[in-house]
Formats: structure tokens, C-alpha cells, sequence
């Protein structure tokens, strides 16, 4: 993988990992979130006592971008301190796949180990059978 493509965007997730409120797990996740204009909007993790409402960061950067009224992505970077990189979770993947089924998805830790993705590859039918009437039978 070519490391310089995504180092700006790594970089910012990198520093909002720092910002992370992780006092129950102790694992800090960043978020960075490139749009089609060039912006990188970042986000952090949120722990909770009550782990289910814990915010992610990746669906921090989302909220961040939308409440700027941008909509339009076309990478996001996940730095964690973990020994391999972490990819987001289900929660994170439908919510990145409403705005951009095929967002490049990168992974990384502290150490500079990555791993590359299409969203599609981490989920692959993101709206199938859901809003859909179903039939009497």
C-alpha cells in the first residue's frame, strides 16, 4: 500500500485519536474522513459508562461532516494503539455506506501498520431487504 496517498488523512486521525474519551476500554480510536472537495473532518471515540452508547469515532467524524453539510467522502483513516489495524464496526460501515458504498476504508495503528479497503469489501449488500414492503403469503 502506498502509505503517502493516505499519510495526510492518517495523520489526522492519528491526533483525534489523542482526544479520545476511552476511560472503560482504554482504547482510543481517531477518525478521519476525507471529502470530494479535499476537507478532512476527524472524529473520536466516546465511551459510556453504558458501553451501547458509546459513540465511535468513525460515526463522530460522519456527524461532524454532515452537521457541516457535507455529505460527499471518498476515504476515511481509523487509528487505534491496538497491534493490528482495527476496521470500523457493523454500526460504522451502514452508517459510512449511506453516504458512499464504496469509501476507501483505512486502517491503521500507532506503529504505521495498514490495511487498505473498499467499503464494499467489509460490507458487501448494505441496503438489501431494508425499507422493503414484504409480501402476504
Amino acid at each position: 500500500m502506498d502509505i503517502t496517498k493516505y499519510k495526510e488523512l492518517i495523520a489526522a486521525a492519528s491526533s483525534a485519536r489523542r482526544l479520545a474519551y476511552a476511560p472503560y476500554s482504554g482504547f482510543q480510536v481517531g477518525a478521519a474522513l476525507a471529502t470530494k472537495t479535499g476537507e478532512i473532518i476527524t472524529g473520536c471515540n466516546v465511551e459510556n459508562v453504558s458501553l451501547g452508547l458509546t459513540i465511535c469515532a468513525e460515526r463522530s467524524a460522519i456527524a461532524t461532516a454532515v452537521a457541516r453539510g457535507l455529505r460527499d467522502f471518498v476515504a476515511i483513516a481509523v487509528v487505534t494503539g491496538g497491534k493490528k489495524p482495527a476496521i470500523p464496526c457493523g454500526a460504522c460501515r451502514q452508517v459510512l455506506a449511506e453516504f458512499t458504498p464504496n469509501i476507501k476504508v483505512v486502517s491503521a495503528t500507532i506503529d504505521g501498520e495498514m490495511q487498505e479497503f473498499d467499503l464494499s469489501e467489509l460490507l458487501p449488500f448494505p441496503s438489501q431487504g431494508i425499507l422493503e414492503k414484504s409480501r402476504d403469503v
